[in-house]
């Protein structure tokens, strides 16, 4: 990281032509993040033509592949997170399996997995063998065990909680961001917090004032900053809360337990992990 933000910019989305339009606004990009739902999307806009796409899972996949080459051509040096896909009865055998395929399509991949239990127990020995980002996260207490269960990590580990998923059911997501970096504090700082679902300026605001690890913004809202000649919080930035309700920062939850000792399950997590699964399975 060579600039004057304190974090990491990714583009989220699954267009290369959007990664490229970043960073001719930007000057430059740290990363990418791609999910299924935004491949599936883009797909269907690009393959169907408004109608609908037929197509085989192998050649989907070889589509996914393509895209990501492709945004790797544009941002060689960045980290392009790429998703293994899952449903809740998906084992962690299978999770590895697709993550050892799919690291190999790119040099820079970041394989990402659900914060669901055999995610994190594929997690746990992938860490050791590549680049890995956790999903899907929502809670302090799956934060933990995403730290707990990559400690070992040879290779670079982000974890990505959902600010925006959490505001739209009335709750404060950004304050998951703090809570997530204040616990870290406590560790050996080998997870990078990346903020995700980001739906307005105030969230990348925070989040550099936070001083979080990534950002990973959507073309709308790039734009948007783009607008403001990508500003940067004051010093005395106030985060507006407005009716969003408080996600209190629980002492009870430290690190240093085995990480199937903690609490993973969040009914948003549940959602996107299902939600991902039928936009991707969609296409077949």
């Amino acid at each position: 990281m060579n600039h004057k933000f304190p974090a990491k910019i990714f583009i989220d989305g699954g267009v290369p032509e959007e990664t490229n339009q970043a960073k001719k606004l930007l000057g430059f990009l740290d990363g990418q993040t791609t999910n299924p739902s935004l491949i599936a999307k883009n797909l269907k806009s690009r393959l169907g033509n408004g109608q609908p796409v037929l197509l085989t899972e192998s050649m989907a996949l070889e589509e996914y592949k393509r895209i990501v080459t492709e945004m790797n051509l544009i941002i060689p040096q960045g980290s392009i997170s790429i998703q293994v896909f899952v449903d809740q009865e998906t084992k962690a055998e299978e999770m590895l399996e697709q993550a050892r395929e799919r690291n190999k399509w790119i040099p820079n991949a970041s394989i990402k997995f659900p914060c669901i239990s055999e995610g994190l127990k594929a997690a746990e020995i992938a860490c050791r063998e590549m680049p890995i980002n956790i999903t899907l996260v929502f809670s302090q207490s799956q934060a933990a065990a995403v730290y707990e269960s990559t400690k070992n990590a040879k290779f670079p580990v982000f974890i990505s909680p959902f600010v925006g998923r959490l505001d739209d059911k009335g709750e404060n997501g950004m304050q998951v961001i703090e809570n997530i970096l204040r616990m870290y504090k406590e560790g050996n700082r080998h997870i990078e917090v990346l903020t995700a679902s980001v739906r307005n300026i105030d969230h990348i605001l925070y989040a550099l004032h936070l001083r979080s690890n990534i950002i990973t913004i959507p073309l709308k809202v790039f734009s948007s900053w783009a607008d403001l000649g990508f500003k940067m919080p004051e010093e005395n930035y106030t985060y507006p809360v407005g009716a969003l309700k408080a996600i209190h920062y629980n002492q009870d939850i430290v690190l240093g337990k085995n990480w199937q000792e903690y609490d993973l399950q969040h009914e948003l997590t549940d959602k996107g992990v299902s939600s991902f699964w039928s936009d991707w399975m969609g296409l077949f």
